[in-house]
C-alpha cells in the first residue's frame, strides 16, 4: 500500500500561529458559494417568469449543481494532481465567477443549468479541499478550530445569505443579485491568492488511493454512518415548512410570520453551536459523533411532539440547529484526525456522501411525505439518524 507523507499535519516543537486572515477569506469564501448555490431558491418564481419557464424547471438550477458536485468530489484530485491546493481554490473562485456571471445574462434555461454545473465542480472543488488547506492554516492540533471558519460561512449562508439575496432582488434585480455575486467571487478570487499559503498537492492521487482510503479501518463504516446522519437530517430539514405549519398555540396556528422566526432561530443556533462546538472539537469529534446525530434525532421527534407550544418548539429549533450545524465540523474533523496522509480523499469522501444524501432524502422524502404525511416522515428521519451515529460511534472504536 502505497501512502504519502503527512505534510500538512507535521507538528513542529510549537504550534504555528494562527492566520486569522487566511481562515477568514476561508469563511468568506464557503459563505459566497453556499450563497450561490442556493440563491434560485428564493428567486425562482422572477426567474421563471422572465425566462418563459415553469418554477419546477427554474429549481433545476439546484439540482444540477448538487449532481454537479457528486461527480466533481471524488474526482477533482485525481483531475488535478499537482496543482497547489492554493491555485486550485482560486481557480474554483474564478468558476463561481463565471458561473454567476453567465447566470446573470443568459437567456434561457439551458445556458442557466450549463452555468450552474460550473457552479457545483466550483462548490464541491472547495469543500474537497478545505479540510487539507485548514490543516495547512492552523496545523494538526487545532484541525478542527480551523474548519469551523469553513463551516461557520456556509452555515452564515443559511441565516443571512438567502434573505440578503431576496432583499437585494427588491433592489437591482434577480440577474442584479447575480451580477453582485460574480463580482463578489471574482475579488474572493484575489484575496485566496494573497491570504492563503502554499498547500501542494498529496502528489498521489488516484481513483486507487480514494478506495483504499475508503477501507481503512473505520473510514467505511463512518462515512456510512455520516451519509445516515445528512439523509435523515434532509428527510425532516427538507420539509421544515410543513412541520412548523402544524404549530399552534392556545389553539391557533401560528402564522407565516411566526415561521420565519423559527428558521431564523434555527440558523442562530447553528452559527453559535459552530462557534462553541468548535472551540473544542479537537478534543471530543468521537463523542460528539454520536452526541450530535442523537440530539438531531431528538429535535425531529420534539417537533412533532410539541407542535402545540411555540415557546418548547423554538427551543428544540435552536437545539436541532446547534448540532445540524456542527455535523460536518464534526465529521471533517474526524476524517482529518483519522487519515492525516489522506486528506484530500477524506474531504472528497466526506462531500460525495453530503451531496448523495441530499439528493436522496430530496427524492425519497417527497414520496414519504405525500404517501404517508409529515410525522411519520419524521419518524423515520430520527430512525435514520440514530442508526447514522451508532454506525459513526461503532466506526471511532475501530483501530
Amino acid at each position: 500500500m502505497t501512502t504519502t507523507a503527512p505534510v500538512p499535519l507535521v507538528a513542529g516543537p510549537r504550534p504555528q500561529p494562527m492566520r486569522y486572515g487566511a481562515l477568514l477569506v476561508m469563511m468568506a469564501t464557503s459563505f459566497l458559494l453556499v450563497t450561490a448555490e442556493f440563491l434560485p431558491g428564493g428567486l425562482l418564481t422572477d426567474i421563471a417568469a422572465e425566462i418563459g419557464v415553469t418554477p419546477g424547471q427554474a429549481g433545476q438550477m439546484v439540482t444540477v449543481t448538487a449532481l454537479a458536485g457528486l461527480v466533481v468530489a471524488p474526482t477533482i484530485g485525481l483531475m488535478l494532481p499537482r496543482l497547489d491546493r492554493r491555485s486550485l481554490l482560486v481557480w474554483m473562485a474564478i468558476g463561481a465567477t463565471v458561473s454567476n456571471l453567465v447566470v446573470a445574462v443568459a437567456p434561457s434555461l439551458p445556458l442557466l443549468l450549463l452555468a450552474r454545473v460550473l457552479l457545483g465542480g466550483a462548490l464541491s472543488g472547495f469543500w474537497s479541499m478545505s479540510v487539507t488547506v485548514a490543516a495547512r492554516i492552523a496545523g494538526p492540533e487545532r484541525l478542527g478550530r480551523a474548519v469551523m471558519f469553513t463551516t461557520a460561512g456556509t452555515t452564515l449562508a443559511t441565516v443571512a445569505g438567502i434573505p440578503l439575496g431576496v432583499l437585494l432582488a427588491q433592489i437591482v434585480d434577480w440577474r442584479g443579485v447575480f451580477a453582485l455575486a460574480a463580482a463578489a467571487t471574482a475579488l474572493l478570487a484575489v484575496a485566496l491568492r494573497i491570504l492563503l499559503p502554499s498547500v501542494p498537492a498529496e502528489g498521489s492521487a488516484s481513483l486507487r488511493t480514494l478506495i483504499d482510503t475508503l477501507r481503512r479501518p473505520g473510514v467505511g463504516l463512518g462515512m456510512v454512518g455520516h451519509v445516515l446522519v445528512v439523509l435523515g437530517h434532509f428527510l425532516a430539514y427538507t420539509y421544515i415548512r410543513l412541520a412548523l405549519e402544524r404549530v399552534h398555540e392556545g389553539g391557533t396556528p401560528i402564522g407565516a410570520d411566526t415561521v420565519i422566526v423559527l428558521l431564523a432561530v434555527f440558523g442562530v443556533g447553528g452559527f453559535l453551536g459552530n462557534i462553541v462546538i468548535g472551540t473544542f472539537v479537537d478534543r471530543a469529534y468521537r463523542v460528539l459523533g454520536v452526541l450530535a446525530p442523537l440530539a438531531i434525532a431528538a429535535s425531529v421527534l420534539l417537533v412533532i411532539a410539541f407542535s402545540g407550544s411555540l415557546v418548547a418548539v423554538g427551543v428544540v429549533v435552536f437545539v436541532w440547529g446547534v448540532f445540524l450545524a456542527s455535523w460536518l465540523l464534526i465529521v471533517n474533523t474526524w476524517i482529518g484526525h483519522r487519515t492525516p496522509d489522506r486528506l484530500e480523499a477524506g474531504g472528497s469522501l466526506v462531500v460525495v456522501g453530503f451531496q448523495g444524501a441530499i439528493m436522496t432524502a430530496a427524492g425519497v422524502g417527497g414520496v414519504f411525505v405525500d404517501a404517508l404525511g409529515i410525522a411519520p416522515l419524521y419518524a423515520i428521519g430520527a430512525a435514520v439518524l440514530v442508526a447514522g451515529a451508532v454506525l459513526f460511534g461503532l466506526a471511532g472504536r475501530a483501530r
